[in-house]
């Protein structure tokens, strides 16, 4: 499969009123077509930085982001961000008018061919029953959906989503992953989603970046393409979470451990 997405050797770099704070080091990674490309480390290690700078939000220090080959130089409706807990729709605008908006407002599209995108997008993420509510009335899975069906009508290359269902309790968090995961299925877009929940990072994605401890460099790159809800408690899902757990936290194990771990 193509790569959509390559990111080589990113060091990111911020300030802070007494010190310039290196959030990445060197890091490299592709996203394909299609992936659900999980960006995993603890906090402090720089993936939502990472994710900014993909969304052209900040400048790299050092190394290139590049989408379809063409440098990454600022924002671009190539790349759309969902932000947490999708309160960012318009609440006195229904879900067809909040999927209208940023369509008309960037005048990409106009008139009729606007109208028609957003039918059709909002028919594929299964709320055409729902297009003249507003957003008070609908579940936290109908927001995601709609904030997903904005995104998408303005045809980005790929889908940017940190954290989002981080503030979320364990029950609706699941049901939230759940509703991401039908949506995909359905829509099959491109996704570079951040979390710091390992068990998130099997569930949502088809490959994981697991970055270090601060300053975020590469630990690993792995597949969870056949992992998912109905593996969770498997022996293969328990382990992949292990085979994480030891790469995000192997500076806190003593020498024997990391010398049996590089052993299995």
């Amino acid at each position: 499969m193509p790569r959509l997405l390559e990111v080589e050797g990113l060091t990111l770099q911020y300030k802070t009123p007494n010190h310039l704070v290196t959030a990445t080091y060197r890091v490299d990674c592709a996203v394909h077509e299609q992936d659900r490309y999980v960006i995993l480390g603890p906090s402090g290690c720089g993936k939502s930085t990472m994710l900014k700078a993909v969304g052209g939000f900040m400048t790299p220090e050092e190394g290139h982001i590049r989408l379809r080959g063409r440098e990454v130089s600022g924002p671009g409706p190539d790349r759309m961000m969902v932000f947490q807990e999708f309160e960012q729709l318009m609440p006195w605008k229904t879900v067809l008018e909040n999927v209208l908006f940023p369509m008309r407002i960037s005048g990409r599209f106009k008139g009729k061919d606007a109208m028609d995108r957003a039918l059709s997008i909002i028919d594929k993420v299964k709320l055409t029953k729902f297009r003249d509510v507003y957003p008070h009335m609908l579940s936290g899975g109908m927001k995601m959906r709609v904030a997903i069906a904005r995104a998408m009508a303005m045809e980005p290359d790929i889908l940017l989503m940190d954290e989002p269902f981080a503030a979320l309790d364990a029950l609706t968090r699941r049901k939230m992953q759940d509703e991401l995961l039908q949506l995909w299925e359905q829509v099959r877009f491109t996704l570079m989603f951040v979390t710091h929940s390992i068990e998130e990072a099997i569930i949502v994605g088809s490959r994981i970046l697991v970055l270090s401890p601060h300053p975020g460099r590469v630990r690993a790159e792995l597949d969870a393409s056949q992992l998912g809800f109905d593996t969770v408690g498997t022996p293969a899902f328990g382990a992949l979470s292990d085979k994480i757990h030891n790469l995000l936290f192997e500076h806190e194990l003593g020498p024997q451990r990391q010398e049996e771990d590089a052993q299995a």
